[in-house]
């Protein structure tokens, strides 16, 4: 008898999830570990510094959360990228001058400013890909972990399949690998650190690694997602 999932989620969400660190995933079903894991932002508003940092530059924005929607601001020029959260999907969105459009499954591998990171990286949409499958568990930087396979959505042009990591202590999403249509490796997500801010744990470092198509050893680009802390 599979035994119902203790979870209180993280106060503060986005790219940002480490689990609330107090709780444990007994459910062995995906989708409601999935769900536990997922962004939440709703009921907690905040504005956070941050930055993407690369091996060349360093691009400085701010995090908003509120009502439901993070808030990514860029300035010089002004950019807006809205993230709406929903229990099935991540809406995407960008202002750019005075009109806010809709960002097409198409354009969310586009990268952000030629910092390295894409509009799907912020999104994290690969949780809410359909059909996911507890492939077992594993051992993560000491924790452990479990694994879980999700196949990619009919509109999705660049991955097949994301690999996800959740500490099964806490909820928390310890790494996330996403494989092309035929299976090679694109891009590693792995959490660094993390902190607390107002209470709640948020993440403080994020690497997001590029591979040349299924080798792990070839690094084409790596970069850092970095939360610094309230304004």
């Amino acid at each position: 008898m599979v035994r119902p999932m203790k979870y209180r989620p993280s106060c503060i969400t986005l790219l940002l999830l480490i689990g609330s660190g107090v709780t444990r995933l007994f459910s062995q079903d995906a989708e409601a570990i999935l769900e536990a894991a997922r962004m939440n932002p709703a009921s907690h508003s905040a504005t956070l510094r941050a930055q993407i940092r690369g091996e060349e530059s360093t691009l400085p924005f701010t995090i908003r959360l509120r009502d439901g929607v993070i808030r990514y601001e860029f300035t010089s020029p002004e950019q807006t990228i809205f993230l709406k959260l929903s229990p099935t999907e991540t809406q995407l969105s960008e202002q750019l001058g005075g009109s806010i459009n809709p960002i097409s499954a198409a354009h969310r591998h586009d990268q952000i400013r030629n910092s390295g990171l894409t509009y799907q990286d912020l999104s994290l949409g690969f949780l809410y890909w359909p059909h996911p499958v507890i492939q077992g568990t594993e051992t993560v930087k000491t924790r452990t972990a479990w694994k879980i396979d999700l196949q990619s959505p009919a509109n999705e042009p660049l991955y097949g399949v994301a690999r996800v990591w959740i500490d099964k202590e806490t909820g928390a999403i310890l790494r996330i690998e996403a494989f092309d249509k035929k299976g090679l490796l694109l891009r590693r997500f792995e959490v660094i650190s993390g902190q607390q801010i107002d209470g709640c744990w948020t993440l403080k470092q994020m690497r997001i690694e590029s591979f040349a198509p299924g080798n792990s050893h070839d690094v084409l680009s790596r970069n850092y997602l970095e939360i610094l802390g309230k304004i």
